[in-house]
């Protein structure tokens, strides 16, 4: 006889509202639904914040979201379903960094709150009221939570890394182009 507790209970709500949420905003960029700009316009939107190309990238981050988000809320490969969400949102986080923290000043806030429950749900593991201890864990194993977390932690890292270097490299070609005169003496 299988039995839960409020843990339980607890890491099953944690799962379906993060996993909800992560789904809606992946579907946004993937298919242009609740109002979001499916992959043309996400992709033109990540081009213009220095994710390059756009498209690749919209898909790269609707994937992320909609996938680990649903794996998260099946409870299902948890370890990589939350590495994938956690990663996702720190590539949103980076975009709005610059505007601070808080969500109502367009800080980042809000994805590093997602990102850090996808992480804490990778770390703690889904429960028992999940496919993964349906399936007895086999996509939930301790040395999966490491591994997941640390090619997570390097995917962003390269990715936002990149972003971040051609972001500057076109603030420094804005700069010089606004030092120059516009005619000669």
């Amino acid at each position: 006889m299988t039995s839960f507790d409020r843990r339980d209970l607890g890491l099953l709500l944690l799962r379906l509202g993060t996993g909800g949420v992560l789904v809606a905003h992946g579907t946004q960029k993937l298919f242009g639904w609740f109002g979001g700009g499916g992959l043309g316009g996400t992709g033109a939107f990540m081009e213009s914040v220095g994710y390059t190309p756009g498209r690749a990238s919209a898909t790269a981050a609707g994937l992320a979201e909609a996938g680990g988000g649903t794996l998260l809320a099946l409870g299902l490969a948890t370890p990589a379903a939350g590495a994938a969400a956690a990663g996702g949102m720190a590539g949103a986080a980076a975009v709005l960094a610059p505007n601070g923290f808080f969500s109502q000043d367009g800080g980042y806030e809000y994805p590093a709150t997602l990102g850090l429950v996808a992480a804490g749900l990778a770390i703690a593991g889904p429960g028992r009221l999940s496919l993964d201890h349906a399936f007895g864990h086999v996509l939930d194993r301790d040395w999966m939570v490491p591994t997941a977390l640390a090619g997570a932690v390097a995917v962003a890292t390269l990715v936002v890394g990149a972003r971040n270097r051609r972001v500057r490299k076109a603030k420094d070609s804005e700069s010089e182009s606004e030092q120059e005169p516009l005619f000669e003496e």
